[in-house]
């Protein structure tokens, strides 16, 4: 779900793609009178629980009634392959032990029951064998049809243009620090609601940065080091060393896999001026782009673009595959942008395009850049020692203005996987429940 914090504060909202199936009573005795043909397996007859789904079996899938409107429909290899028994699913690592091709195409339960537990199993085998299913996790996995109120809702995604100066989000060293990690909590939850988060009140020092940014996940080493702690002296063989202006832009769009998060801290900034930090929300200017220029975005999201980083002689980064990938990529699964990757400053030749796809990328980047330095999405902040920011790298643009004088600058790259991982972790431990353990059927799994 996102929401939209911009000029003139559009409170438009991304809903979720719903497909509910009402299904006409006709259906509902079809799916009713199709028992196995099976011995043990008997027409279904109401639970003596009448709060119990009804249940129905047939050859190759398992019927289960939420109400008389809604059924979902699981196949035997599914939910045979899906029993989380310590047989099957090895209750510490919650791995998988079953190998699921070893499953019989045909497998048909000999019993189904509606239990209070949830859905019970019985398979024929040699050494008879049950799996039980809870209900709410049926909901939650319903395929056949898919339930969407069932579902886990998404986090929250607020995306905002230049007015996020009003209200950036914030959260001091001392929070982020802190032990009990509720601070730390509060600091991803911003990065991944807003796309970047401000840390204040940071020791102006590289030890105390580097620090805080473990406190996240491993730092991710490149070409550049580890940990960076630089001036604009062109020791790196780029113009992040230098003291040019850079336009927004996201990092490592030559890596497979660009890093998550990016850490910056000024640490000092003596004898000139300049230097100010910008951040663009590429989703914000994405969904503009959408909304009164889909071609162009049709076309940002289908054209690969390759991609170098060669001011090193000892490296030659490029993706693979080298054709690179579009400036916006979706999730295959719900079709929701998931990626910006956009620096014109490292994109390699544009070779592999017909003429007429040539012309439309070209025109679609100058509407991309239009809206990306339009006075409605750029935010401009002056850093200064002691405040640090963190930006998602796969939707946060940050760019800078050129200055004068000796800047010294440290940071850190951030691995998503790493960053994802620490807000799911801590997202369980602070969801209100007691957390002690992580269920064989948790919606993470």
């Amino acid at each position: 779900m996102r929401k939209f914090l911009a000029p003139g504060l559009r409170p438009s909202m991304v809903a979720a793609s719903s497909r509910g199936i009402t299904t006409p009573s006709s259906r509902v005795s079809q799916a009713a009178s199709a028992i196995a043909v099976k011995a043990t397996t008997q027409s279904p007859s109401p639970p003596t629980n009448t709060d119990l789904p009804t249940i129905s079996a047939s050859p190759d899938k398992v019927a289960v009634g939420w109400d008389t409107r809604t059924w979902s429909r699981f196949h035997n290899i599914w939910l045979r392959d899906h029993c989380r028994c310590p047989q099957c699913f090895h209750q510490i690592t919650k791995q998988r032990l079953v190998n699921t091709s070893e499953i019989p195409p045909g497998i048909s339960p000999s019993k189904v029951e509606a239990t209070e537990n949830g859905l019970l199993v019985s398979w024929p085998s040699s050494q008879p064998h049950e799996s039980l299913y809870p209900w709410s996790w049926l909901r939650q996995n319903s395929y056949d049809p898919q339930i969407p109120d069932a579902k886990v809702p998404p986090r929250e995604k607020i995306l905002w243009g230049s007015k996020i100066m009003n209200s950036v989000p914030t959260v001091t060293f001392e929070e982020a620090m802190a032990e009990d990690d509720r601070g730390l909590h509060k600091w991803v939850s911003n990065i991944h609601r807003f796309g970047f988060c401000f840390v204040s009140g940071v020791p102006p020092n590289p030890e105390a940065t580097e620090k805080l940014s473990q406190r996240i996940g491993f730092i991710r080493e490149t070409q550049y080091g580890k940990f960076w702690d630089f001036t604009s002296d062109l020791a790196k063989g780029d113009t992040a060393y230098t003291m040019l202006a850079l336009g927004a832009h996201t990092d490592n769009t030559y890596f497979t896999d660009p890093c998550g998060l990016q850490l910056f801290h000024l640490l000092s900034h003596t004898e000139g001026s300049g230097g100010s930090t910008l951040l663009v929300d590429g989703f914000y200017v994405a969904s503009i782009l959408k909304e009164l220029h889909p071609d162009a975005y049709n076309v940002l999201s289908s054209t690969p673009v390759p991609a170098h980083a060669a001011g090193e002689l000892s490296a030659l980064y490029r993706p693979s595959p080298p054709g690179g990938y579009p400036v916006l990529s979706h999730d295959p699964v719900t079709g929701d942008l998931s990626q910006v990757r956009w620096n014109n400053d490292d994109r390699s030749v544009m070779n592999h395009l017909s003429p007429q796809q040539l012309e439309d990328w070209y025109a679609a980047i100058r509407v991309w850049h239009k809206l990306l330095t339009s006075a409605d999405s750029e935010y401009w902040v002056q850093l200064g020692p002691g405040t640090a920011v963190i930006v998602d790298n796969h939707r946060v643009l940050h760019g800078r203005s050129a200055f004068t004088g000796k800047r010294r600058m440290c940071g850190a790259y951030i691995g998503v996987d790493e960053y994802r991982s620490k807000l799911a972790v801590l997202d369980e431990r602070f969801s209100g429940k007691a957390f002690t353990e992580r269920s064989v059927w948790s919606p993470g799994l």
